[in-house]
């Protein structure tokens, strides 16, 4: 059995280039649901605008990937499920979220091994959020 190799740094947060990395991540990803129609579903769920929801991923995922607690210092606890429950998640939602961000990473240069590490961490957290369907 191999053992897995130790990441090139102490966090994510570190590893994808701090804030200004992830500022782009997410404007990227908010970018692409307003432009590419595959991700329609998606962007009909996150209502006119996207301002607020560009602010919160941002603020969350800083302290996700372990950087400054923005979102906790701002809300508290993030408590995902029961904050997205008013909106229909289902699995056509989960997998346009998860094909929006891993293209996002493409597209802002997020390495690749760390681009492969957060989409199976993405993915479970996304599946965890489906509240309509089997």
């Amino acid at each position: 059995m191999q053992s897995e190799e130790k990441p090139p740094f102490d966090t994510p947060f570190a590893w994808i280039g701090g804030e200004e990395k992830i500022r782009a991540l997410v404007d990227r990803f908010y970018d692409l649901m307003d432009l590419e129609p595959r991700y329609a579903a998606l962007r009909a769920a996150h209502g006119s605008t996207l301002d607020n929801a560009r602010e919160r991923l941002f603020w969350f995922l800083c302290g996700w990937l372990g950087g400054p607690q923005h979102y906790t210092d701002r809300f508290g606890h993030p408590r995902l499920r029961m904050r997205h429950m008013p909106f229909a998640i289902g699995i056509q939602e989960r997998d346009q979220w998860l094909a929006c961000m891993d293209q996002a990473m493409g597209e802002v240069g997020v390495d690749e091994a760390l681009r492969e590490r957060l989409g199976n961490s993405f993915f479970q957290t996304a599946d965890w959020m489906r509240n309509v369907g089997a």
